[in-house]
C-alpha cells in the first residue's frame, strides 16, 4: 500500500487555520484569500478520508482527527522552513574561482596571510594565484584582478590604489656584526651592496638622490626579486626592499632612516568588463581593505 503525497501548500493552509481559529485569521496571517484557504483544508480532507475542522458561528473547530495529525505537520512546517532556509543560504553564497596575480615578490611576501583571511570569510571561493612580474595578464585575460606596483595605464582596467610601499636600506644582523653599521649614506660604498644584474632601477634611483654608484659596486647582483629578499636576509649584504618584507625576516633590520627612497604604489587593478562578477567583486573589496591592514601590520 502506498502513502499517500501531501501537497506542502495544502498542510500549510492547515496549520494556519489550526492556529488561528478561522479561515479569515488565517487569511490575514498568510497574506492569502480565504476561498484559497478554505478550498486546501478541502482538498486535504478529501485525500485524508475524514473532516479536520467542523464550522461554528465564530470560527473552525479542529476535530479529533486534525488534533491527531498537527504535530506531524508542525515537523513538516518545520522542515519546509528549514529548507528554505538552507535554499536562500546557497543562493546568497559567493562562490566560484577567482585568477589573482602580482609581483613574485608579494606572492611570496604580502598576499599568503591576506589570502587566509580570504579563504576563512570566504570559504565557497577558490583562488588562483599567478606570480608573475608581466603586466599585461589582465588585457590578456590570463587573470581576474591584478595587485601591482605601478600604475595600470590601459583604460580597458579600473584601478584603485591602495598604499604607498616604503623602500629602505636593510641587512641582517649577522652582516652588521662582521661589517659594522652605516651611519650615512655616504658610507655605502664601503660595504658589500646588493643589487640588480641588468635591471639598472636601484643604480638609477641612487642617481636622482645624488649618489654615484655603478654597477660594479654592488657585488651580488640578481634580477629575481625572491632571490634578491632571500640575499638579504641571508646576511650577505646591504640590500633596498620593500619595508614589508622585514618582518619576515628574522634579523634583518633598516638602515639609514635618512635615505629618502621614493616609496613604490601599490594599486589594486580589475578589468571593466568582469568587475560586474559578483564572486570577482567580492574579492576585489575584499583585497582593498585586506592588503592596507596587512601592510599596516
Amino acid at each position: 500500500m502506498s502513502l499517500p503525497t501531501f501537497d506542502w501548500a495544502l498542510v500549510k493552509s492547515f496549520l494556519a487555520v489550526l492556529d488561528a481559529g478561522s479561515l479569515m485569521g488565517a487569511a490575514r496571517r498568510l497574506g492569502a484569500q480565504q476561498p484559497t484557504l478554505s478550498r486546501h483544508v478541502a482538498e486535504l480532507e478529501a485525500q485524508l478520508g475524514t473532516p479536520l475542522f467542523e464550522r461554528t458561528g465564530r470560527g473552525v473547530v479542529p476535530t479529533a482527527a486534525a488534533l491527531a495529525i498537527a504535530d506531524a505537520a508542525r515537523q513538516m512546517g518545520d522542515g519546509a522552513e528549514t529548507l528554505a532556509r538552507q535554499l536562500a543560504g546557497r543562493r546568497n553564497a559567493t562562490t566560484g574561482s577567482v585568477r589573482i596575480t602580482t609581483s613574485e615578490v608579494a606572492a611570496v611576501w604580502l598576499l599568503p596571510g591576506v589570502l587566509a583571511e580570504l579563504a576563512a570569510a570566504e570559504p565557497g571561493i577558490q583562488i588562483e594565484l599567478l606570480a608573475s612580474n608581466a603586466l599585461d595578464n589582465l588585457l590578456r585575460r590570463e587573470a581576474d584582478i591584478a595587485v601591482r606596483m605601478v600604475r595600470p595605464l590601459q583604460g580597458s582596467l579600473v584601478a584603485r590604489k591602495l598604499a604607498e610601499l616604503p623602500i629602505v636600506a636593510a641587512a641582517h644582523a649577522d652582516y652588521l656584526a662582521r661589517a659594522g653599521t652605516p651611519r650615512s649614506p655616504a658610507e655605502l660604498p664601503q660595504h658589500r651592496l646588493i643589487g640588480y644584474d641588468r635591471d639598472e632601477t636601484i643604480v638609477r634611483g641612487f642617481a636622482a638622490l645624488g649618489l654615484s654608484l655603478t654597477r660594479e659596486q654592488f657585488a651580488l647582483r640578481t634580477d629575481d626579486q625572491v632571490a634578491y629578499g632571500r640575499l638579504v636576509a641571508a646576511g650577505a649584504g646591504i640590500g633596498f626592499v620593500a619595508a614589508y618584507n622585514i618582518a619576515h625576516w628574522p634579523g634583518v633590520q633598516p638602515l639609514l632612516p635618512m635615505l629618502k627612497i621614493p616609496p613604490l604604489p601599490c594599486w589594486l587593478a580589475v578589468h571593466r568588463e568582469i568587475r560586474g562578477s559578483r564572486v570577482v567583486r567580492r574579492v576585489y573589496d575584499f583585497l582593498a581593505e585586506a592588503i592596507p591592514r596587512a601592510l599596516a601590520r
